[in-house]
């Protein structure tokens, strides 16, 4: 094995070793979830946009004008009423090229929140173990399981507003919004893919 990827998957163990140490940006699900407002033709139930305003308010710590104007951009571009959304936290770091590693919960309406965990390549200047919350509305998922493969970068999606950004994340018919703040966006406008898994895995590729 090259020593260039012995570096990249040890730079992998330790961010991940790094984030599953972190005191969890995440709160613990109750088992309450927000409730819906509409049904899609399959039949799959779809958050409204105040509820998914209060609950990223709730997550960023509070109301913003640069949080309410990238999430006006992400209802007009993909629309009002997301299947889902997952809320988390990852580290990023970069020797030569860039890893992300995160983890979440994945929320949809009147269902129990499911663990989920999205790892990838990205290209950036930031080293060590940053982390940052990201705060992820979930498109036409359809079944739960859906989220479960790589959802490569759209190009051309990058919105960024003062201190809060998002790029979209496309597989098949589902799009995926992940929206970070400060050096967790910048780090990751230029990801190639994340892979989501239900379970941790130190390699991201």
């Amino acid at each position: 094995m090259k020593l260039s990827k012995i570096s990249k998957l040890a730079t992998g163990a330790l961010l991940g070793a790094a984030l599953l140490g972190l005191s969890a940006c995440v709160t613990p699900p109750s088992g309450d979830t927000p409730s819906a407002q509409s049904t899609t033709q399959e039949g799959y139930k779809t958050y409204d946009q105040g509820t998914v305003v209060d609950e990223a308010e709730k997550f960023f710590g509070g109301a913003s004008a640069d949080l309410a104007e990238v999430l006006d951009h992400v209802f007009t571009d993909n629309g009002r009423n997301p299947q889902a959304y997952i809320a988390g936290e990852e580290a990023s770091g970069a020797i030569g090229v860039g890893l992300r590693y995160g983890k979440g919960y994945l929320y949809r309406p009147g269902q129990e929140p499911v663990r989920v965990y999205w790892t990838g390549p990205s290209i950036g200047i930031d080293a060590g173990g940053n982390a940052s919350k990201v705060f992820t509305l979930v498109y036409n998922l359809g079944p739960t399981n859906n989220i479960y493969r790589r959802y490569p970068g759209v190009d051309g999606s990058v919105y960024f507003v003062g201190g809060i950004g998002v790029n979209y994340q496309r597989a098949g018919v589902t799009t995926l919004a992940p929206i970070r703040t400060g050096v967790g966006f910048r780090s990751g406008v230029n990801v190639g893919y994340l892979r989501y898994t239900r379970e941790y895995t130190a390699i991201p590729f």
